[in-house]
């Protein structure tokens, strides 16, 4: 099980848990302000912090917040969404919040379209893709915290992967444990980060 720290996004204004051996992008590349990027030193996992605006009609519920999760994951894969499998959603709690947004998670899984391989890298056999959505109606804002989990030949063990049988394999196990943590302890310290509601 990895080690956790405690670890300040967006100059501070929100904590929360990151798992030890990832690293902060901005360290290595441009990351725009709005969202926060850290990606494993050991492996292809990335955790991406996005601060955006609100999607949706207003109020919420199953329905309308779905539709927001809709609209927000075709937007990260853009015109590949028929190459997106969604396993699963369900409702999410963020513990340590004072304000008790509605939040919800999916599991998805994005394969790509087979290409002429190129030289330099093989795709990967499909990439897991865990993504929380926070509604901060009152900010106007959602946030997501998407969790990207590559699966390349040869770096995972295919026997131990099967969603349809609910086998998920230790890199998706393990994103799954990052996203747990994430949602109990992730507090927002400076709700000026959102603007005024």
């Amino acid at each position: 099980m990895p080690g956790y720290h405690g670890t300040p996004l967006y100059g501070g204004a929100i904590v929360c848990d990151i798992p030890e051996n990832f690293v902060d992008v901005s360290k290595l590349r441009q990351v725009p302000d709005n969202q926060e990027v850290w990606i494993d030193k050991s492996g292809f996992t990335s955790i991406i912090f996005d601060i955006t605006e609100r999607v949706g009609e207003p109020g919420h519920g199953a329905e309308i917040d779905g539709r927001a999760m809709t609209i927000h994951l075709e937007d990260m894969v853009g015109s590949d969404i028929e190459t997106v499998k969604i396993w699963n959603t369900a409702e999410t709690e963020f513990t340590r919040l004072e304000l008790k947004a509605p939040a919800y998670t999916l599991i998805a899984t994005q394969t790509p379209k087979i290409r002429q391989p190129r030289q330099d890298s093989s795709p990967p056999d499909f990439t897991a893709i865990i993504m929380t959505i926070l509604r901060l109606e009152k900010y106007e804002s959602d946030v997501l915290i998407t969790i990207n989990v590559p699966h390349i030949k040869g770096e995972y063990d295919e026997d131990e992967v099967d969603l349809e049988l609910g086998k998920q394999g230790k890199l998706i196990g393990d994103a799954v444990e990052y996203s747990a943590r994430i949602w109990e302890t992730l507090n927002i310290k400076d709700w000026e980060l959102f603007g005024e509601p």
